[in-house]
């Protein structure tokens, strides 16, 4: 089970989720610190440690739209969080696969902070509100590096299979 820790709405975009003046800090071990910079008390509550581990985001359409920033999607990552969401822009969606960030395409997901979600195979739960809502699984291959931690972890781990080791 995870706990949604934060609700945002349809057209989030990279510039929210992490400011474009932090842009030179690039490490994925420092991006965290800037995750949704501009909401004081949710990036205190991630950056206190506050919320409870494997904490959910869930959002409408268009999550992530905007520049092209792969620190969007890192920031999220380093706290552990899975974005649900109804849609996805396309190249934060490709950002986060390669970096492992988990996300899940659920075109008609409802939830509310604090409401206790469920992953199945073909479905979120939410086991607060008693509802399930089906999602749309990425492609096998897509799947594969995010399970992998991201296209690095993956490249590493089939070129070490090919050698046989």
């Amino acid at each position: 089970m995870a706990k949604v820790v934060y609700v945002v709405g349809d057209d989030v975009s990279t510039d929210t989720i992490y400011p474009g003046r932090f842009m030179a800090t690039v490490l994925p071990s420092e991006t965290p610190q800037f995750c949704f910079a501009d909401d004081k008390a949710f990036n205190a509550a991630l950056q206190q440690k506050r919320l409870p581990p494997g904490g959910v985001i869930v959002a409408g359409q268009n999550f992530g739209c905007g520049s092209s920033r792969e620190q969007a999607a890192s920031t999220l990552k380093g706290h552990g969080l899975t974005v649900v969401a109804r849609g996805f822009a396309r190249i934060f969606l490709q950002n986060s696969i390669n970096l492992g960030l988990r996300t899940v395409i659920c075109p008609d997901i409802a939830a509310e902070a604090g409401d206790e979600l469920e992953f199945t195979a073909g479905a979120v739960r939410n086991l607060t509100r008693g509802r399930e809502f089906a999602t749309v699984p990425l492609p096998p291959a897509r799947q594969a590096i995010i399970d992998a931690g991201g296209l690095i972890a993956y490249t590493r781990a089939r070129l070490l299979a090919a050698a046989g080791r």
